[in-house]
C-alpha cells in the first residue's frame, strides 16, 4: 500500500527526517511511536505533501507520489486527520461532514457518501443537526474520522487520535479505527499512548532522530525491552530497520 524509501526532509533548511524507510500493508493498522522530536508527525506531512522532501521516494500502490500536493494525495485516496480538534465548532455535524467532500466535483456522490458514512457512525445521524461544539471529545474525533471517509480513501493518516480524551473515549475511537481496518481501509497512526495503540495495531514503527529504528509486528514491539528504553530517554543502538 505505502512505501517510504530513505526519505530525507524538513522545513526550509532544517532537516527533520534523516532516512525514513518502511512499508505499510493494505487493510492494516500501523502505529508510529517514538520520543518527542523523533519526526512522527513530520512523516505524515511528508507523505501528504506538506513538507519539503530533500531526497528519497514515497510510493503508493507502487506509484511514485513523492512531492505531490495535498490535493493530489486526496485524489490518490489518501486523507489526513491532524492532531487536535479539527471540526468547525459552530457548524452542524452534517455541515462539517459536507466539508470533507468540498473538493469533489460530483456533489451528488458526496451527499450519497454522507448517508453511507452516517450509517457507519449512527451517532452522527442522531446528532446530524447538532453543533459540533456540543459533541463530546470522542464524538468530535469520530466526526473528524467520518469526514475523512467522505472521499472513500484507501489510506488514512491520523495523528494523535487519543489526545485530550478519557480512557473510555480512547477505546471508543480505537474501536472505530479497527472497524475501518476490517472494512479494508489502511490506517497509519501516530500515538503517544504507545501500549494501548500497539495493543490494537497490526504493526508498529519506532522512530528516533528522524530515522526508522524498529519496524515489526505490534505484539513483538510490545514485548521488546528496547521500546521501554526508548521512552525512558535512552537510545536504541542495536535495533535494525527491516
Amino acid at each position: 500500500m505505502l512505501e517510504l524509501k530513505n526519505v530525507h526532509g524538513g522545513y526550509g533548511k532544517v532537516t527533520i527526517l534523516n532516512g525514513v524507510s518502511f512499508t505499510i500493508p493494505k487493510a492494516s493498522i500501523t502505529t508510529v511511536i517514538g520520543p518527542n522530536g523523533a519526526g512522527k508527525s513530520t512523516v505524515f506531512k511528508a507523505i501528504f505533501g506538506l513538507l519539503n522532501i530533500h531526497s528519497g521516494q514515497i510510493l503508493l500502490d507502487g506509484k511514485d507520489v513523492t512531492r505531490q500536493s495535498p490535493r493530489q494525495m486526496i485524489e490518490q485516496g489518501v486523507t489526513y486527520v491532524p492532531q487536535g480538534r479539527n471540526v468547525v465548532p459552530q457548524l452542524s455535524v452534517y455541515h462539517n461532514l459536507e466539508l470533507g467532500g468540498i473538493t469533489a466535483s460530483d456533489q451528488d456522490r458526496v451527499r450519497a457518501r454522507i448517508e453511507t458514512v452516517m450509517d457507519q457512525f449512527p451517532m452522527l445521524r442522531e446528532f446530524r443537526n447538532r453543533k459540533a461544539i456540543e459533541l463530546s471529545g470522542g464524538q468530535q474525533k469520530q466526526l473528524e474520522v467520518a469526514r475523512a471517509l467522505l472521499l472513500d480513501p484507501k489510506l488514512i493518516l491520523i495523528d494523535e487520535p487519543s489526545i485530550g480524551l478519557s480512557p473510555n473515549l480512547v477505546q471508543e475511537v480505537f474501536r472505530t479505527l479497527i472497524r475501518l481496518r476490517d472494512q479494508g481501509v489502511t490506517i497509519l497512526m501516530v500515538e503517544q499512548n504507545a501500549k494501548a495503540a500497539l495493543a490494537m495495531s497490526d504493526d508498529g514503527l519506532v522512530l528516533e532522530l528522524g530515522q526508522t529504528r524498529m519496524h515489526d509486528k505490534a505484539e513483538t514491539l510490545l514485548r521488546d525491552p528496547r521500546v521501554g528504553q526508548l521512552f525512558l530517554g535512552g537510545h536504541i543502538e542495536t535495533a535494525q530497520s527491516h
